[in-house]
């Protein structure tokens, strides 16, 4: 197979997004959650009221256009790995010294979730930065989802993604780099760690798996409570979500491929539920940058497609330590919080360690300053 690099463009076509406007004009809508007056409004979902608002902006007043040319401005590329065409941004900084870095999105996010951070981590002097903290980076679409193909056979999980990224870093000269992620981007991430740490100097992770010491459970620190508290929620009131789309995720694509607003909703709804937020999400991230995030599974028809990597990855979830330099930082809002004592025991050479007063899951997108200040933090501790 070649291992040759295209440039790459986007462009959906007219019809494609008049097709939208249309569904987006027809939608029949479900019944008005039954919640109301102290009940908390999101508790069944997302309530109606703002499906009805975001889809009325979506229809009448929301540019794709505008986000299609904000990608294309930059390089942008597919390149075959493992027989599986891949997309990717590569943007290299004006800084010869510059480290190379892979940075990976996770689900329902996209490559979308990073445009905010590319200009202050790749050009940090133009952004009152040092030039000591620039970083060549890479943003690669997992497979499955926005602009890379979707994989035919099973077999793509997380360590067949860590094993490609790496595939790719070296074809495009990077002997030597760093990689960062949230959500399925920290499961690959520290799967790189632990594969193929050959060629990887350190990594930074802003949800980091690692799990309660049973060792420490007797004294646990407020942070180690609130965490378990989290933890419970999730496991009780959040993760219907992964459970249907880690055994049945080609019954949920049918109606993902068909409705919009179903797709919209799925998406949305985490938005919400892990967002640190005024109980709206669009406080957090815009209504425009939620719908760009939207657009990338809609337009791409990967709804099917990116549930898959949960049947493919949580059948055998790889918890061990990780000794290559690490550094982690705790958002908030994140769904899984460790404590630096927590994190000690999984990433055994922990150079970065920061709890954070403000953001949620989607740390790029909430909150793109602090998280770029966390990945200069912790890459700085690693050289």
């Amino acid at each position: 197979m070649s291992d040759e690099i295209q440039p790459f463009t986007i462009h959906h076509p007219d019809d494609q997004l008049e097709d939208l406007r249309n569904r987006l004009r027809h939608v029949r809508w479900p019944d008005q959650e039954t919640v109301s007056g102290t009940d908390e409004p999101w508790s069944q979902g997302v309530p109606l009221h703002y499906a009805r608002e975001l889809v009325a902006h979506w229809a009448e007043d929301y540019d794709w256009r505008r986000c299609e040319a904000e990608l294309n401005a930059l390089p942008m590329f597919r390149t075959v790995l493992d027989d599986l065409a891949v997309h990717f941004i590569h943007v290299r900084s004006p800084e010869e010294g510059a480290q190379p870095l892979i940075m990976t999105h996770g689900w329902p996010g996209s490559v979308v979730e990073f445009l905010d951070v590319i200009g202050p981590l790749t050009d940090p002097v133009a952004h009152g930065g040092d030039a000591s903290d620039a970083f060549h980076l890479v943003i690669p679409s997992l497979p499955g989802f926005g602009w890379s193909e979707k994989p035919e056979h099973p077999g793509w999980g997380v360590a067949r993604i860590a094993e490609a990224w790496e595939q790719l870093m070296l074809r495009l000269g990077y002997d030597h780099f760093g990689a960062q992620g949230g959500d399925w981007g920290s499961m690959v991430t520290t799967a790189i760690a632990l594969g193929h740490p050959q060629h990887l100097d350190g990594f930074h992770v802003n949800m980091p798996i690692a799990p309660p010491d049973p060792e420490l459970m007797d004294d646990m620190s407020e942070l180690e409570l609130s965490a378990l508290a989290g933890l419970d929620n999730y496991m009780n009131f959040e993760n219907g979500y992964s459970t249907q789309q880690s055994t049945r995720p080609q019954t949920l694509g049918y109606g993902l491929a068909d409705s919009p607003v179903g797709q919209m909703a799925w998406i949305v709804e985490k938005f919400w539920a892990w967002g640190d937020h005024d109980g709206d999400p669009r406080s957090a991230i815009s209504a425009d940058r939620q719908l760009d995030n939207v657009m990338t599974y809609w337009l791409t028809n990967s709804g099917a497609s990116s549930a898959r990597l949960y049947w493919e990855s949580f059948k055998d979830v790889d918890l061990r330590p990780v000794s290559v330099p690490a550094g982690v930082s705790v958002f908030p809002k994140e769904i899984f919080r460790t404590s630096r004592r927590w994190a000690e025991k999984r990433y055994t050479d922990l150079r970065h360690f920061e709890v954070m007063d403000r953001g949620g899951h989607f740390a790029a997108f909430e909150q793109p300053e602090a998280f770029v200040d966390q990945v200069r933090k912790a890459f700085a501790a690693m050289r």
